[in-house]
């Protein structure tokens, strides 16, 4: 008999989370992140402000893209992404709140 069948569908959700929370696991990403909760922006904006070359701000765009916390709009040549569920910012806050928590 096995005893961790009833286990799998939880074990999966967990598995997702950490597959979100992986995805924005690196200063850069999480910089993207904050420039788009202030609106939508060009690859060419988020290359400037991360101060990366093009490949890897592309690279960190797909592994946000692929986590559903970004999406993409072609316009022309340009690529504008945005946030979104801008509900991740909540997840900010709290992070913010746990960094003052650890002040005292």
């Amino acid at each position: 008999m096995n005893n961790t069948a009833p286990l799998m569908p939880l074990i999966t959700s967990f598995e997702e989370r950490a597959k979100i929370m992986k995805a924005m696991a690196h200063p850069s990403r999480l910089m993207v992140i904050d420039e788009l909760s202030r609106g939508e922006r060009c690859v060419c904006e988020l290359q400037e402000m991360i101060g990366h070359d093009m490949s890897t701000v592309s690279k960190h765009l797909n592994v946000l893209k692929k986590a559903g916390i970004v999406q993409d709009e072609r316009r022309g040549k340009q690529i504008y992404y945005s946030l979104k569920v801008p509900c991740i910012l909540n997840f900010f806050h709290c992070i913010e709140s746990v960094l003052e928590a650890n002040k005292s």
